[in-house]
């Protein structure tokens, strides 16, 4: 298929056009994060459990995740500029319903039409700037791109603390409408559209329908496991009128869908590439080093990276009586980190190569998550949990900026809304199952600890220990604080419990990076970019011309 798209864009438009892309993609990673601060105000105000909690989490990134390689695939053939404005629109929309949502059950139905828009467009901002930028410009680029998603990952509790402290938590939501607006208007001015220049190719439906049954069944099972029970029956599920019959829990079966779909999603992706049909994942990149290994460290870093931005902001606010606003500049230092971590990355960019950084980077947010598990306790302050933040963030911000360009830097540009949309499942993916595992791990632990503690409360009866446990587990911690007016002995011991969880959340989220890491060794080293002559320049412009149907 041939692009009917413009010459290609003068250096200030494609410039300005970064502008308002990474002003999306700040949109995007925002709304992952700026729920967390508001979670207790939301508990409060609709009433919902601990398991809703995580879904109000998971819903979004889980619909994220699974559609991510449907609209990489579109938006090659259809345009990416046009798939990502009619994102922004979705999601936009969404949010609106999300804010008068009156329900725990609207809320998380209205985040998962958010998680269709933002699947929309993440993919499609790598893949323009993929194929817009070319040499050093590119990898300046994709630098701003990686920093925007380290530093919006923090800034999000900041603005949703602000949001919910002096208005609501509905504004968490509401403000994305004008955001929208502004999008929309700057990438019609500045971002020129562009697509395959090849035949038109057929979206693989099947592919696509594996691929969500395999992500969701997956996500399902990790959180509900401790409702319905891992492997026994604890909590019999119900659809409609049917009630789960077995003593068997439901989750093993769940699981094994997850394999069977995702063997499935495999053969038949194989199959359909031998016939020499199109696929929804061009299995042939996976042959490409870079891009293989990249994507498996990317998946393990990010399960690890986000999942602790789940425990911390109810941590901070249910323990340490911290508001929203208070809790989200404590999270601040998060983004201070990612933002100096631009800096330094540019600094070492012409020196040392970005395996070595995505390394670096790995180590310090190893650290940082470590020190965060070493120092929580129920007595801590601020004071002790943000050098560990700060450090973090700046692990963040040159893990992920650099991790970007090594999983794309080999990829064709015809080729990139697959590679892209490859690329961002597996984070979106690794962080899907990080809000799910770190957060079970939250929960199982608060749970196990408070039950423990309790036990050792004089005159406590049984009866009433369970239902504090549970409580303050489907509370998310919500209950501590009205805990203190009836016994502060017990109050003092949710408030360790909780703290306990924290902890050994953080201590997972460690582990997980250090599996990142050693997959990062499997990378290999590149030297640092040489300086382009004119000529190499002009070969690039003219074939990101040819690639992105432009006429030359």
């Amino acid at each position: 298929m041939t692009s009917t798209a413009p010459t290609a864009p003068s250096a200030r438009r494609r410039w300005a056009g970064l502008v308002f892309i990474s002003i999306a993609v700040a949109l995007i990673i925002v709304d992952s994060t700026i729920i967390n601060v508001a979670i207790p105000s939301i508990v409060e105000d609709l009433g919902i459990t601990s398991t809703q909690v995580q879904w109000v989490q998971e819903s979004y990134t889980l619909v994220f995740a699974a559609l991510l390689l449907v609209f990489g695939t579109l938006a090659d053939r259809f345009g990416r500029r046009r798939i990502m404005v009619l994102g922004v629109i979705v999601f936009a929309t969404a949010s609106v319903f999300a804010a008068f949502s009156q329900s725990g059950d609207l809320l998380i139905l209205s985040r998962l039409i958010q998680g269709v828009g933002g699947a929309m467009v993440l993919p499609t901002t790598l893949s323009i700037i993929n194929a817009t930028f070319r040499g050093r410009d590119r990898g300046i680029a994709f630098a701003i791109w990686g920093s925007t998603i380290g530093g919006m990952v923090a800034v999000g509790p900041l603005l949703g603390g602000w949001l919910t402290t002096y208005f609501s938590w509905r504004w968490a939501f509401g403000i994305n409408v004008p955001l929208g607006i502004v999008i929309i208007i700057g990438v019609l001015v500045f971002v020129v559209e562009s697509r395959d220049a090849g035949e038109p190719r057929r979206v693989d439906v099947v592919g696509a329908i594996l691929s969500v049954i395999t992500s969701a069944s997956l996500v399902f099972g990790l959180i509900e496991g401790r409702t319905y029970g891992w492997w026994l029956t604890n909590n019999a599920p119900t659809f409609g009128d049917w009630t789960w019959p077995y003593s068997w829990s439901i989750i093993p079966f769940v699981f094994l869908l997850t394999i069977v779909s995702g063997i499935a999603f495999v053969a038949w992706g194989r199959y359909r590439q031998r016939a020499g049909q199109t696929t929804l994942l061009a299995f042939s990149l996976f042959a490409i080093p870079s891009f293989r290994n990249g994507n498996i460290a990317a998946m393990i870093v990010s399960l690890g990276e986000f999942g602790i931005i789940l425990s911390l902001p109810l941590w901070l606010q249910n323990v340490l009586g911290y508001d929203a606003l208070q809790t989200g500049f404590v999270l601040l230092a998060l983004a201070l980190g990612s933002f100096v971590a631009s800096g330094l990355s540019g600094a070492f960019g012409n020196k040392t190569s970005p395996e070595t950084i995505v390394r670096m980077g790995i180590v310090a947010e190893i650290i940082g998550v470590t020190g965060l598990g070493i120092v929580i306790t129920a007595e801590a302050t601020w004071l002790v949990v943000v050098p560990f933040l700060f450090v973090y963030g700046i692990g963040v911000g040159l893990a992920t900026a650099q991790l970007t360009g090594v999983v794309l830097k080999d990829v064709p540009v015809a080729q990139s809304g697959q590679g892209s949309g490859t690329s961002s499942t597996a984070r979106q993916i690794g962080s899907a199952l990080g809000i799910a595992v770190l957060g079970t791990v939250l929960f199982t632990a608060v749970g196990a600890s408070l039950d423990a503690k309790l036990s050792s409360v004089p005159g406590l009866p049984t009866q009433t220990q369970t239902q504090i446990v549970d409580a303050v587990v489907n509370s998310a911690g919500s209950a501590i604080p009205a805990l203190e007016a009836q016994s502060p002995a017990v109050a003092d011991a949710a408030r360790e419990a909780f703290s306990d969880g924290t902890r050994y959340s953080a201590f997972a989220a460690a582990g997980f990076l250090v599996l990142g890491f050693l997959a990062t060794l499997r990378l290999s080293g590149t030297a640092p970019h040489h300086e382009q002559s004119e000529e190499e320049a002009a070969g690039e412009s003219v074939t990101a011309a040819q690639t992105s149907g432009e006429p030359i």
